[in-house]
């Protein structure tokens, strides 16, 4: 049989135009079409490998060609390469761009959150480890270690009075000294010079005003309540009497108590203002900056006291004098005891 030469070159062009359209389409599949199905975030710890990232891609993302993703994690070294991070996927990326992301760290920042009523170091290093990639139990260290804190002006017994309430832009895999680095520049961003003469105008620094706007944060959830509420306690300030606080007292007994009794009152502790005038040490939470612009600029009253409402809305009832406030604290305990005598009846 006489070997056929033009069949032969026929028959290996077709051969090479096939490769040639299956590498074009891989080529296509890789680094031009469209990987995904479904918006996706995708977390990459420091142990994770490269196939696992792929997997998640896989069930998180609906990526549609595995093939495609597994040949750019050999060709771009993902194995090796990966880094840790927070990639947000589209479903528009390619496999190659998503690869890329991971082998460069191409992250999307994260919203930070400080936000809710923040009493004790534990609960802020939770709310930060539960966003970021530093564990709590780091933050909770970082919180205790004062050669750590003294690097940002501060102290463990102080350190709240650093913390702003906000939404931070960072990255996921920020550390620890990233974040208070983050933390301290936001606090001297926000004390401009107006803030502290509005603060001098009180008669107080900066740090005070942190110390007494925790007290107004431990006395109401009700934001439009924070004005007024600073401007009592600038009255008793001013006036030279104690503050007489009762959040200070739940402070002193590490917020465990349900209701604050006379005997409680009793705690010896620099904190305890029903014992010692002027403002306690340190901030006894982490004051929202509503409340700090409240002791900045308080609502101009002669109120002195203030007790709940007999509503139990939430809300304060405020006098100017004694008696009034004796009032006004009748009327809330009459109106407490018949709501227990309804709800000792109903469950009767």
């Amino acid at each position: 049989m006489t070997f056929n030469w033009k069949t032969a070159g026929v028959l290996l062009a077709a051969a090479f135009i096939v490769i040639a359209a299956i590498l074009a389409g891989r080529y296509a599949a890789d680094n031009r079409m469209p990987c995904f199905t479904k918006d996706y975030v995708l977390y990459v710890y420091p142990d994770t490998d490269a196939m696992t990232a792929i997997d998640s891609l896989m069930d998180g993302a609906g990526a549609l060609r595995r093939g495609s993703l597994e040949r750019c994690a050999r060709k771009e070294g993902l194995e090796e390469g990966i880094r840790p991070g927070r990639y947000v996927i589209e479903p528009s990326f390619t496999a190659v761009y998503a690869v890329r992301m991971m082998v460069h760290g191409w992250q999307t920042p994260q919203n930070m959150t400080l936000s809710g009523t923040i009493r004790t170091k534990d609960r802020l290093a939770a709310k930060i480890g539960m966003q970021m990639m530093a564990d709590s139990s780091q933050v909770a260290e970082a919180l205790q270690d004062s050669a750590f804190l003294a690097g940002y002006g501060f102290t463990p017994e102080n350190v709240f009075a650093m913390i702003l309430p906000d939404t931070y832009q960072m990255y996921w895999t920020a550390s620890v000294r990233d974040i208070f680095d983050r933390l301290k520049k936001e606090y001297d961003i926000f004390w401009t010079e107006e803030r502290k003469e509005a603060a001098g105008a009180q008669g107080l620094t900066p740090y005070e005003v942190s110390v007494m706007a925790s007290i107004v944060s431990g006395e109401t959830l009700k934001d439009f309540e924070y004005p007024k509420i600073a401007g009592v306690y600038l009255n008793r300030l001013h006036k030279g009497m104690r503050l007489q606080a009762d959040p200070t007292i739940a402070f002193c007994h590490g917020y465990t108590l349900d209701r604050i009794l006379k005997k409680h009152l009793k705690v010896d502790s620099p904190y305890n203002t029903y014992k010692y005038k002027g403002l306690p040490p340190a901030p006894i939470n982490v004051p929202p900056k509503a409340c700090i612009e409240a002791v900045l600029h308080p609502d101009e009253h002669g109120y002195i006291y203030f007790c709940a409402s007999p509503e139990f809305d939430g809300t304060h009832r405020f006098a100017v004098t004694y008696s009034e406030h004796l009032k006004n604290a009748r009327a809330f305990q009459r109106a407490l005891s018949q709501r227990q005598r309804e709800q000792a009846a109903a469950a009767s």
